[in-house]
């Protein structure tokens, strides 16, 4: 264990939770990250997940409550405050009093004449802002993690000698001296990846279920299976850079929900269009030759060899298996990506960027809405 990191008064057992466990001598001729201490992996490994598991639970509630909800209540509640103040003074105020009012919801810094005091929120648009709020706090936390997660994959990636053009050589050659033991931020790239997902199955669980429930749990558990698999059995470069390149999209459709909830239409649909465009590049060309390279290029840069004693991992079984999983996570992207010209044609006839995979519960409510509506 890495005890060191630690104060002397904390437990032995609790360390593992909060640093990476194994420490380990570099390898004699490293390609990367040669002043980063090593580490090797074990089953401690799991009290780290656990302990990121717990700090993302945690961070995830504080963000939710004291960031992103109150923001979300606030700029619902004023703008909503604004456009019936406005539509109320229509006639009765003065063109500048009502720019005020429509910008501050008061005038001089008193009410506009009292009629914000009047200003009431019927029960309707109170369950609409509420589900809004949720959901804007929900994407918010998304949007954090997925920016955390992408930068910290494009430092990795950076000190690999990997391209995600050309991933041949640089994802394979060295395969297992130089790809083990790990440096400490491949290490922690890799078990925050995997708690981030684990944490996904337990949000998953717990919220409303989406048209694609299944098809989201499938892809986070093919998505455990590979990171986990990869990790015990030194195929790390790969896993980095298919980590990155499913991070990089993730980004950008969180920030376009975002700015829906918000009320922004049109930048909402310019972000999509963006997210759209990276889900291609990424999702489909950049993955496949991913896809293309384990099939083609391992066997001629490494060797079928199951020598664990010596860090070799790879038999023809390993890989069929890392090809099967890779394939169905494919299967399931081109699926979504279905999902995302539906939207796509949607916004170009005018329509509007819309998540068609909106919730069982967002529908009945909206029902209900319109019922309270006639």
């Amino acid at each position: 264990m890495n005890a060191d990191i630690l104060p002397p008064w904390v437990a032995a057992y609790i360390i593992p939770f909060f640093s990476l466990s194994y420490p380990m001598d570099p390898p004699p001729k490293s390609d990367s990250f040669q002043d980063y201490p090593h580490f090797g992996n074990g089953w401690l490994d799991v009290c780290t997940i656990i302990g990121l598991i717990s700090a993302m639970a945690i961070l995830r509630d504080l963000a939710r409550l004291f960031l992103f909800e109150p923001f979300a209540h606030w700029k619902l509640a004023r703008d909503l405050r604004a456009k019936k103040l406005a539509g109320k003074g229509r006639g009765s105020l003065s063109p500048s009093l009502k720019a005020k009012v429509v910008s501050n919801g008061t005038a001089n810094g008193h009410h506009a004449n009292g009629d914000a005091h009047e200003i009431t929120f019927t029960v309707v648009e109170k369950r609409r802002m509420h589900r809004s709020v949720l959901r804007f706090a929900e994407q918010g936390w998304a949007l954090l993690c997925y920016s955390f997660q992408c930068g910290f994959g494009l430092y990795v990636h950076y000190n690999f000698p990997t391209k995600m053009w050309s991933p041949a050589a640089g994802i394979w050659s060295g395969y297992p001296s130089q790809h083990y033991p790990l440096p400490g931020p491949v290490k922690f790239y890799y078990l925050n990846e995997t708690a981030f997902y684990i944490h996904g199955i337990f949000i998953l669980t717990a919220e409303a279920r989406r048209k694609d429930h299944i098809q989201m749990m499938s892809h986070h558990f093919i998505a455990i299976a590979l990171m986990l698999l990869s990790y015990f059995w030194n195929f790390t470069r790969v896993g980095c850079l298919i980590m990155l390149l499913m991070d990089i999209c993730d980004v950008l459709l969180p920030l376009a929900k975002m700015i829906k909830y918000m009320g922004g239409s049109l930048s909402c649909d310019i972000v999509f269009g963006l997210f759209m465009f990276a889900w291609l590049i990424t999702r489909h060309i950049l993955f496949m030759l991913v896809i293309a390279s384990i099939y083609a290029d391992f066997p001629y840069y490494s060797q079928f060899r199951w020598d664990p004693l010596n860090g070799y991992y790879a038999s023809e079984r390993i890989y069929i298996a890392f090809m099967v999983l890779m394939s169905l996570l494919q299967v399931l992207q081109l699926i979504w990506f279905c999902t995302i010209l539906r939207v796509a044609y949607k916004v170009l006839t005018g329509g509007g960027a819309e998540d068609d995979r909106s919730d069982d519960e967002d529908e009945e409510d909206e029902d209900d809405d319109q019922k309270k509506d006639r």
